[in-house]
């Protein structure tokens, strides 16, 4: 059976083990207390856990190696900086566009429209750093201190400096490239080794989300959740599969064939670094990106690239406006593209990164920062979304950018075979 099958079996047994242990939980008594305590926080959140953190212990390494081996194929190229430029102008574009697909959709909506206010509660939001302070902040002063923090910026920026000194150095650096060399090998076994287990950690996580979301909050704001599904899926369809087509030459249904894997895995951790080592081996091994160009874009758009967040803050705040009766003027409008699409950059790195950026919208075009709390209860589900679109907006870029510099294997992008990842 294939990896795909094996992920969406594990999904749908997760979701139906939920629904049992939502009812379950519904009822009152020794029942529902055992449920919580030994099923639901118990053995799924102890399952779901381990899983992502085994995902995460191999995006450092792997983004390390990877990077330092395809900084190394390219040398001293001229070309890297105007592959970093064309890296970084793609994911700031489809930023701005998926915020503005994002509130063009919810304005036609109006999901805010009617929508009680009982449930708004006090919101503290962290503040995000200046732009001063991301700018040093990407270059690191302890490198060791950088990947035991992840912070993935940094790490990117040591990656690139050693393998660039490798280069530099010639036959002398034989033996540290030998090394990267088998220690890449070995990673690339971790990655299957916990592909084989994935299917578990998709069942523990999909099961305790359903169990503790249950169907009265979903009720309450199904309008919000299915304007955003809507932008999501609009923005995945129009601009990524768009792009790919007229951009690359390339079949836009091939394209997401290949990523299922990796798509399947964000959705269920809700977390881009920590598909990340599942990510780039898709984007090489199925997608057909050489390592030289996967190993930088994909790590810099885990970091940086937030589209499916970006369209979060459209929809949302025109959500709270109409929540609180607020009409918002074009020049709001416009502040809210501007801000959403400098913010994504901006809080690179910061934890709970999607709700500090919405904060600062709506701080921006002055709507009340505590109507956050109207979308936090069903936030859980809406990220594994966005995740799953920013994954894809990842391999996107790094599909166009690898074929426009000459470093994609058409042949292995017509393969939609599910024996690799």
């Amino acid at each position: 059976m294939t990896l795909t099958k094996r992920i969406l079996i594990a999904m749908g047994a997760g979701l139906l083990f939920g629904l049992l242990l939502n009812f379950l939980l519904q009822g009152d008594g020794r029942v529902a207390e055992l449920t919580q305590l030994w099923v639901v926080s118990g053995v799924l959140d102890t399952v779901g856990t381990i899983f992502v953190n085994l995902l995460k212990l191999l995006v450092v390494p792997l983004v390390f190696v990877s990077l330092v081996l395809g900084t190394l194929v390219l040398g001293n190229n001229a070309r890297v900086g105007i592959m970093a430029a064309k890296t970084i102008g793609f994911y700031l574009a489809t930023t701005c566009i998926a915020i503005t697909l994002a509130l063009s959709l919810a304005i036609l909506i109006g999901p805010g429209n009617g929508v009680s206010l009982e449930s708004v509660t006090e919101f503290s939001g962290a503040e995000a750093p200046s732009l001063k302070q991301v700018l040093i902040d990407i270059f690191p002063t302890n490198p060791i201190a950088a990947m035991a923090e992840g912070n993935m910026l940094q790490v990117i920026v040591f990656s690139l400096l050693t393998g660039f000194a490798l280069c530099q150095v010639g036959e002398r650096g034989q033996p540290t490239r030998d090394f990267f060399e088998s220690f890449d090998t070995v990673i690339m076994r971790m990655v299957f080794i916990l592909m084989a287990i994935a299917p578990i950690g998709v069942f523990a996580l999909i099961a305790e989300m359903v169990a503790e979301l249950g169907f009265d909050l979903l009720a309450a704001l199904a309008k919000y959740m299915l304007t955003l599904a809507g932008a999501l899926l609009l923005h995945l369809i129009i601009v990524y599969c768009g792009l790919v087509r007229v951009v690359g030459g390339l079949n836009p249904v091939t394209f997401l064939l290949n990523m299922r894997p990796a798509m399947l895995v964000a959705f269920s951790t809700a977390s881009s670094s920590a598909t990340l080592p599942i990510t780039l081996r898709t984007v090489e091994n199925r997608v057909g990106v050489d390592n030289s160009v996967a190993s930088f874009v994909l790590p810099l758009g885990a970091t940086i690239n937030m589209d499916g967040t970006a369209i979060m803050q459209g929809v949302a705040t025109v959500f709270i406006a109409q929540a609180f009766g607020i009409d918002l003027t074009l020049g709001q409008y416009l502040t809210v593209i501007l801000t959403a699409t400098l913010a994504s950059i901006g809080t690179a790195g910061v934890p709970g990164v999607g709700m500090i950026m919405l904060s600062m919208v709506l701080t921006q075009v002055g709507l009340p920062v505590e109507g956050i709390a109207l979308v936090l209860g069903v936030d859980r589900i809406l990220d594994m979304l966005r995740t799953a679109v920013n994954i894809t907006g990842d391999a996107t870029v790094a599909t166009l950018v690898a074929k426009s510099e000459g470093h994609f294997d058409k042949a292995v992008f017509n393969e939609t075979s599910d024996t690799q990842v």
